[in-house]
């Protein structure tokens, strides 16, 4: 394969479509072709501000010979369905989180990507982020001792200030509310903390806007040694910095609860030695980047998809319990 990688995005229904568009367009190895969408629309106006042409015929698309790969922006509910479809076509795919609503349909997907010898990659972008790269290596060192509580909050005002869209709040499409959505990231960041292991998943969701689905959301889990973990995500919160605490039995690492003299969040470890700040290395390339690159190389980004599957188990069981 001699010339840039021909991407196409597969709907306009998520709110990071556009962004993964022009992750295609700034690439230096990728181009941008089309934009698909059900919705005709919808697609025509994402296709417009892209500068790419708009389709309504998936299967006429993915049957170009001249595409090498799509990035997934549809509804949750309709994954398994459009990823199937570009797998079976034989293109490599992007996607949004989360990559299917059940395990069993994450596992059918990523075997017939195998099988089918397409990169399949699952956008989890804060596990690139310099301060997650700076906690793995304090875990790593052991330098908390034995893990004994975290919590990681992420929360915007979405519903409060009305700007995401209403397809957000239907449950069927979005296979519930702000959890599965926004607090995906909280929970592969909690489970890069305590591991995927858990004892008990306990949800608590609120409606605070009378929109159907959860628009407040804490769950808690408990790892087999005794160790508890704090995921909270909202669309409620007018003022909410993103931040992760972790304490174990010989410290603890804070970040989001101050900032620096530019405004910057600040990461600070506290050990029987002192309180210290944190240097953050820098960013890891993008996923979209690194998914770019596995196409070329004909690698396949395990550990994304080991953590995109966890991720949809913790996922699925907070959501199951709390209709209970």
């Amino acid at each position: 394969m001699n010339h840039p990688l021909r991407i196409a995005v597969l709907s306009a229904w998520h709110v990071h479509a556009e962004e993964y568009g022009r992750a295609a367009l700034d690439h230096p190895d990728t181009e941008l072709v089309a934009v698909w969408d059900d919705d005709a629309e919808r697609g025509r106006g994402l296709a417009a501000r892209l500068g790419v042409e708009a389709t309504t015929d998936l299967d006429a698309l993915l049957a170009r010979e001249d595409l090498d790969g799509v990035t997934v922006t549809a509804a949750t509910s309709d994954h398994v369905e459009v990823i199937g479809k570009a797998i079976g076509a034989g293109k490599h795919v992007f996607t949004e989180k989360l990559l299917a609503p059940t395990v069993e349909e994450c596992d059918k997907l990523v075997a017939a990507a195998r099988d089918a010898d397409v990169r399949l990659t699952v956008s989890l972008p804060r596990l690139t982020h310099g301060y997650t790269l700076a906690l793995r290596e304090i875990l790593d060192a052991g330098s908390l001792g034995r893990l004994t509580y975290s919590r990681v909050r992420l929360a915007h005002d979405g519903s409060t200030r009305d700007w995401l869209p209403a397809r957000f709040y239907d449950a069927s499409e979005a296979l519930g509310g702000a959890f599965s959505d926004l607090g995906a990231h909280p929970v592969y960041l909690t489970q890069l903390i305590l591991g995927d292991d858990l004892t008990a998943v306990r949800p608590t969701y609120t409606d605070q806007t009378g929109r159907g689905v959860e628009d407040n959301a804490s769950v808690t889990v408990t790892t087999p040694d005794g160790a508890i973990g704090v995921v909270e995500t909202g669309f409620v919160t007018p003022a909410s910095p993103f931040s992760i605490e972790v304490h174990g039995t010989e410290g603890s690492v804070l970040y989001g609860f101050e900032t620096d003299d530019a405004g910057e969040a600040v990461m600070r470890l506290t050990t029987a030695d002192g309180s210290s700040r944190v240097d953050l290395p820098a960013d890891q390339p993008i996923l979209f980047a690194q998914w770019a690159d596995s196409i070329r190389s004909g690698t396949t980004l395990e550990d994304n998809l080991r953590r995109a599957r966890s991720l949809t188990v913790l996922v699925d069981a907070a959501n199951s319990a709390a209709q209970h």
